[in-house]
């Protein structure tokens, strides 16, 4: 007894996919690179300290306030940048995905982020 196999393109069909992979790389590859040079700015304390990161995570702003500037509580001026700081990285990691997934169409590729 012989079985049929459905004709699936063959190497026709493993071709094209292997051009969309190719695209999709290069299309990761380019936001990639985007994403890494884009800014990314939050504040905390009601606009007193600001920070602006790049897509590396690396600090390029840190803007605060005298006004908050205490001698006697530099504690709370720790937890003010900490939480900027920490909003910045997490906008930038949002965004990273999001736009990623836009381009995977949600496919799961570990250690891209």
């Amino acid at each position: 007894m012989k079985v049929r196999i459905p004709n699936s393109g063959g190497p026709s069909n493993m071709n094209q996919m292997l051009k969309q992979a190719q695209k999709m790389q290069e299309d990761m590859a380019n936001l990639q690179e985007d994403l890494d040079n884009r800014e990314y700015t939050a504040t905390s304390g009601g606009g007193m300290v600001e920070v602006t990161i790049d897509g590396k995570y690396n600090i390029k702003l840190l803007k605060i306030n005298p006004d908050i500037v205490d001698p006697e509580d530099t504690e709370m001026l720790e937890d003010l940048v900490t939480v900027a700081v920490n909003e910045a990285i997490s906008n930038a990691k949002k965004t990273a995905e999001e736009e990623m997934g836009a381009i995977t169409g949600g496919l799961n590729l570990p250690g891209m982020f």
